[in-house]
């Protein structure tokens, strides 16, 4: 029985230990070391559709929305939301994020999103040069026939 209880102990603490670092640097719970700077949390619903909510942790990482019904979807008034997020890596960087929804769809916005690489100039003479010199037959290679 005793070798049992120092085995639950021992199994305890090691686990105890592991843990430590899910502690957030904001939580002061009376240990030493750890900053007792306070979270902010907001969060507004107003019942009609308006709303909006922030947040901030010590660490740096935050979040914002706002949205209220503007546009018109298909089954009433849709949401349209605006806001934003940021978070710093474990390397340091700060990675931000801003961000529209409505009814055209999600459009993020941030540096870390990648984009893609610039068309060719060969391919944009192509494009151009089709563009001045249209196909008679609607671009079908085969004279609008299908073969089978």
């Amino acid at each position: 029985m005793f070798q049992l209880f120092v085995c639950i102990a021992i199994v305890g603490c090691v686990g105890a230990a592991r843990l430590d670092h899910l502690v957030p640097s904001g939580y002061a719970g009376g240990r030493a070391g750890f900053d007792a700077t306070p979270y902010h949390y907001e969060n507004v619903n107003n019942g009609d559709g308006n709303y909006r909510f922030s947040y901030d942790t010590p660490e740096g990482t935050s979040a914002h929305e706002s949205g209220s019904p503007r546009a018109q979807g298909p089954e009433g008034p849709a949401v349209t939301a605006e806001g934003g997020f940021s978070f710093r890596t474990p390397d340091g960087q700060q990675v931000s994020l801003t961000y529209t929804a409505d009814e055209n769809g999600f459009h993020p916005t941030g540096s870390h999103i990648p984009t893609p690489p610039p068309i060719p100039e060969a391919i944009l003479r192509s494009i151009e040069y089709n563009r001045q010199h249209p196909s008679p037959d609607a671009g079908s290679f085969n004279g609008g026939r299908n073969y089978y």
